[in-house]
């Protein structure tokens, strides 16, 4: 499976014509044209359009992939959605409030169809799924439990899931996320990780605050995840710096790699005074690969 870099995914508004031209400039990964949450309903025939129109006219000249957040399948926008935006250049939908990873199956045989009409390389669209968005995906997980067609990550989210379970907040008196939420987090990383695809984190709400992004993708990076949302432009460069391995990061890397290839019988080595394995050597392999 072809692996997509999701190390920074900024969400713009797809029917802001002044955010999707700043966005051309921004350095993330990923741009999300949004038509969901940020869309208002009157305005949702109008985003489909502009967001296609800005694929046609951009994905050949901007380094950003360019997703789409489609509405959710079980509304009556999702289909139309699709067909409006699987034109050349879309490289991948992230699908809300997913349900299970039959969600996922659904959104691949439409863009099987869509693919083919717009003469787009089968499979070229890949799908990121926001997976703990409803207390069905929560306790359906397990469905992510190999690899998926189309799959390119899985991300999580924390307010809808809120909104349907009744919540006040998702979060304790102190600011941490309440136990359900912290599963969430756990879950988004265990399906990702079955599935042999990044887990990206969750959006960091309050963009002004720079030092406490940056605190939280540090803690989000030790715990497995490989990239964060964005929700301001003025996040991107925090995360792409964040989620990327540093100089030493890569020179260790290199030594477990090399040591392992000068004596490949090896199960276990001594670098430094430490003794490293071979699952050393796999996390050293990926953070070269995601340095590439």
């Amino acid at each position: 499976m072809s692996r997509v870099k999701l190390r920074s995914m900024l969400f713009v508004p797809a029917d802001s014509e002044r955010k999707l031209a700043k966005a051309l400039g921004n350095p993330a990964d990923v741009l999300i044209l949004d038509l969901e949450d940020a869309v208002a309903e009157s305005r949702k025939e109008t985003a489909r359009q502009m967001a296609a129109e800005f694929i046609a006219a951009q994905a050949a000249s901007i380094s950003a992939r360019l997703f789409v957040r489609i509405n959710p399948l079980d509304t009556a926008l999702a289909m139309g959605d699709l067909a409006a935006v699987t034109v050349p250049g879309l490289a991948g939908i992230m699908l809300p409030k997913t349900r299970s990873a039959a969600d996922i199956a659904r959104l691949s045989h439409g863009l099987d169809a869509l693919e083919a009409r717009a003469g787009i390389a089968p499979g070229t669209v890949k799908v990121v799924p926001v997976a703990t968005e409803t207390p069905q995906a929560m306790l359906n997980m397990q469905t992510m439990c190999s690899p998926i067609e189309r799959l390119a990550g899985v991300t999580w989210g924390a307010e809808d899931l809120s909104t349907a379970i009744g919540a006040v907040s998702n979060r304790e008196e102190d600011g941490s996320l309440s136990p359900l939420y912290q599963l969430a987090n756990s879950l988004c990383l265990c399906a990702a990780a079955a599935a042999g695809v990044p887990a990206v984190d969750t959006l960091y709400a309050d963009f002004r605050d720079a030092a406490g992004l940056a605190a939280a993708c540090r803690a989000s990076r030790r715990r497995g995840f490989r990239g964060r949302i964005a929700i301001h432009p003025d996040q991107v460069a925090t995360i792409n710096e964040a989620y990327s391995p540093t100089e030493a990061e890569i020179a260790h890397a290199r030594r477990i790699v090399d040591a392992f290839a000068a004596q490949p019988e090896a199960g276990t080595l001594s670098i430094d005074g430490v003794m490293v394995d071979k699952p050393h050597l796999t996390q050293a392999l990926e953070t070269l690969r995601f340095n590439e």
